[in-house]
Formats: structure tokens, sequence, C-alpha cells
């Protein structure tokens, strides 16, 4: 019998650095909302989205290219940039066709980190394509590791939430021996049901819904498969695969 691709959860980018990348398809997760935004960009029709860590950067590269720069700093649109990171703001007729720079205080970190150590694949997850990101991970056959983007280095649920979905739709083609994954499973099992009624619980509601009003967003962040591509990293965007 083959042994099965063995799966880890990084809970914080700050424990990013003790899993081994290069031989794993590594996922990017910001549910609250860089890798949400991502998945709707792409589903709506955007040819790639360029992820930048500075404000500066995503206009530079939005100029040249004659794309749309985007971006947020602490949930709120960056200065300098008129688009911010909400799902919502992707429609159809707005991104077909065009190109995504875009800038966020957690997301696009994480994913350069992931660069920088060397990892083999790199896709981005949220609920809004839960399932391309399950079928991916399955096909692959592949180490994998979930990376929690989290808020400043911090721990957050609703990252975690997702993994621990990814967790429980694929646990039984992958050796899972690590605490963290456990219990990201444990957690989504209990409030799976009832996602958008435990929001109102988390640190990062807060700061999005009770200062920015945008309670639409949570609920697209949180509602799977509304979004059901695959954003696929490669040669410096995230194109669907």
């Amino acid at each position: 019998m083959s042994q099965k691709p063995s799966l880890h959860t990084s809970i914080s980018p700050a424990l990013l650095n003790l899993y081994d990348l290069s031989s794993s398809v590594v996922v990017i997760i910001d549910v609250f909302r860089a890798t949400s935004t991502i998945a709707s960009a792409l589903f709506n029709g955007a040819k790639s989205v360029i992820p930048v860590d500075s404000v500066a950067r995503a206009i530079e590269i939005s100029r040249n290219i004659d794309g749309i720069a985007a971006g947020e700093r602490d949930g709120m649109i960056a200065e300098g940039l008129q688009h911010g990171n909400s799902p919502l703001e992707y429609s159809r007729e707005f991104i077909e066709n065009k190109t995504l720079v875009l800038t966020t205080t957690n997301g696009t970190r994480l994913l350069q980190m992931a660069l920088d150590r060397n990892a083999d694949t790199i896709v981005s997850g949220s609920f809004p394509n839960l399932s391309a990101v399950c079928d991916f991970l399955l096909k692959e056959k592949k180490n994998v590791v979930l990376g929690c983007a989290g808020w400043k280095d911090r721990f957050n649920l609703e990252d975690t939430l997702f993994a621990g979905a990814v967790i429980h739709q694929l646990d039984k083609h992958f050796t899972i021996h690590c605490d963290s994954s456990l219990m990201a499973e444990t957690m989504y099992i209990k409030y799976k049901n009832k996602l958008v009624d435990f929001a109102p619980k988390l640190t990062h509601y807060h700061r999005l819904v009770e200062r920015f009003g945008l309670i639409e967003d949570i609920r697209f962040c949180l509602t799977p498969d509304v979004a059901n591509i695959l954003p696929v990293y490669t040669e410096g965007k995230l194109i669907v695969k």
C-alpha cells in the first residue's frame, strides 16, 4: 500500500518556517478577505491577480499593464487606491478580462513568505472555492501545508475554520499527525452549519463589520463554492487552473 502524503496546518505566518514547503502544496488562506476576493475576481473573469506587498508597487504595476490597483491596510481601502479588498466589488461587468493588482495586510505577505521558502506549488483558498481546493489537493497527491494568514502574525479563527473544512473533506487521504489540524477540524465540525451565526464572535468580524458595515462581505466569504475556481500561483500571478 502506497504511503499517504502528509497534511499540516500552520495557524500563523510566524509559524510557517516550521514546515517543509519545498515538497508541498501550500494553500494560502485569508478568508476575510484576500483569498475570497481573489476567488471572486477570477471566477468573474479576471485574466489574473498579481499579489504585491506594497501600495506603491500595486500602483506602478497596474499603470504599466493597464490593470486595476487594489488593496487594503487594516481593513480600509489603502491610501492612494480607488478599489479595496471586497469580493463583492469585482463583478463580471467590472473585472472581466482585466488584471487585478492586489495588496493586503496579511494574505499577500503570506504568499511572499511561501515563495521565499521555495514552496513546490502555491494555491489560494477560502470558503467560496472550497471544493476546487479539495479536488486539486486530492489529485496532486503531494504533501500539503494549509497556511493561515491570521492577523499581523496573530492567530485568527476564520482561516483555521477553513483549514478545518479542507481537512474534514480530505482526512482519509492524508497522514495527519498535527494538533493544529486536529483543532481546526474539530472547530469546523462544531460550527460548520452555523458559520455566519458564529462570525460575530470573531475579532476580524468586529474589525470589518462594526467599523465598516461589511456584513455582506462576511456572508460571501463564509459561503462554500460561490466562486468555485482554483487560483494557482505561476510566474508572479494567480490564474485559474
